[in-house]
């Protein structure tokens, strides 16, 4: 290769790469009713007020029920070279701000925002979402002193959704991942609320797939126990299950010797069973909203095609996966064919949808409540165990206790106004 056809790296933006020091700086805060053309009017102030040229160093607006807070950090860059010195900035901005407040009718107050820069808080922001119906008060304070408490701090608020479920997400700086999901269980646990958290990110809201459990997620109870009940035999089919969920069972084991109790029951039980399914309050919401934002959905079930493939067609599913019940001249035969979807079984068929439509584990999402569910959740690029047992809980990435399924989607980070665009 000759040298001048050689790639070079592009030259370093030095006047990036090096902030710009500014000789002084202030705080403007306007609150009151929120009205049209507020932030137009106090840039344009700034903009046209003939003092020291600034430049805007950052900006936070929010509006709560139609009151305002909207806070401006502006630096002076001089006049030629020459300094501009804080007394000299603020008596500037408080000729802008009483000519703002004069127009406006709201209050704007300024302050010197002086002194040392405080240093860099370490790790990677997160995202802490408080959910309840309602969301009690103790649960927000004491998710506050739980971050203050390992030396966090809460940079934002923002209220994701009012219906079916309450819920605030935090921006939370400052915070060991670990250590912030442990306060806030115990908060979790305290109040009754839902805390989950998420590292702040692009990853987040890049979320592509995601599977469902069956029995107990997208659906009410478990269907094992309405066939159990058919044969006689429904107290000690739900000893076992139970057991299995709870993790003191190995699944296969438990899953064949439920099975076995079903021999002799007629094929036409299965369409009955079905036909009786009741979907978890949400449900739809969740899948329809996903699907228009593009994502793949899914169930990966420890139950039975017999009933999960006819589901996953009535709600469009693009794939599902499950155990096969055996079926010999119109019975079942108290058997299974094909492979077995275990816990083990589950991150598999995970791994395999999302290899099938190209995408990667970290871009997957998966919903459960069971132990057989485990693999699974840990396996995606975030697990939520839903109305789970404890220990599924304290294992998952997070954990909802609602008992509406759409609340996964304000986890993810949509809020309920995004959710309501995207209905048909």
């Amino acid at each position: 290769m000759r040298h001048d056809d050689a790639v070079s790296p592009d030259p370093p933006h030095r006047e990036l790469s090096t902030p710009r020091p500014t000789t002084a700086q202030a705080v403007l805060t306007i609150t009151g009713a929120d009205r049209p053309g507020v932030t137009a009017r106090l840039f344009a102030g700034l903009a046209d007020s003939g003092g020291p040229a600034v430049e805007i160093l950052d900006v936070e607006q929010v509006v709560v029920h139609g009151h305002l807070v909207l806070g401006v950090v502006v630096g002076a860059l001089g006049n030629g070279g020459s300094a501009v010195e804080d007394a000299e900035l603020l008596d500037h901005l408080q000729a802008v701000a009483s000519d703002v407040a004069a127009a406006v009718g709201l209050r704007v107050e300024v302050e010197s925002a002086g002194g040392p820069t405080a240093p860099t808080a370490p790790g990677r922001p997160h995202h802490v979402i408080v959910l309840g119906r309602p969301v009690p008060p103790e649960a927000v304070a004491g998710a506050a002193r739980a971050v203050a408490g390992i030396g966090g701090n809460i940079d934002a608020i923002r209220r994701l959704s009012d219906f079916p479920v309450t819920s605030f997400e935090l921006t939370v700086s400052g915070a060991e991942a670990t250590a912030l999901r442990t306060a806030l269980a115990s908060v979790a646990s305290e109040t009754g609320a839902d805390i989950a958290v998420e590292q702040v990110g692009l990853a987040r809201r890049s979320k592509r797939l995601i599977v469902l459990d069956v029995d107990s997620t997208l659906v009410r109870g478990e269907v094992i126990d309405e066939l159990a009940a058919r044969a006689g035999r429904a107290a000690e089919v739900a000893r076992i299950t139970a057991a299995a969920m709870n993790g003191e069972l190995d699944f296969s084991e438990s899953l064949r010797a439920r099975v076995a109790v079903l021999a002799g029951l007629p094929e036409e039980v299965l369409d009955e069973v079905r036909e009786h399914l009741v979907l978890t309050p949400g449900a739809r919401t969740l899948i329809r909203t996903l699907q228009r934002l593009g994502f793949r959905c899914g169930i990966v079930s420890g139950g039975f095609t017999q009933i999960t493939d006819p589901l996953a067609e009535s709600l469009g599913l693009d794939f599902a996966a499950a155990n096969t019940l055996e079926v010999v001249d119109g019975r079942l035969t108290g058997g299974l064919v094909g492979e077995i979807v275990d816990r083990p079984g589950k991150a598999r068929a995970l791994i395999r949808f999302a290899d099938q439509y190209g995408i990667p584990l970290d871009q997957t999402v998966a919903v459960g409540d069971g132990a057989n569910d485990l693999d699974m959740l840990n396996t995606a690029g975030l697990g939520i165990a839903f109305n789970a047992k404890p220990f599924v809980r304290e294992q998952a990435h997070t954990a909802l206790n609602q008992p509406y399924l759409d609340a996964v989607l304000q986890v993810l980070g949509f809020t309920r106004d995004e959710v309501l665009d995207a209905a048909p």
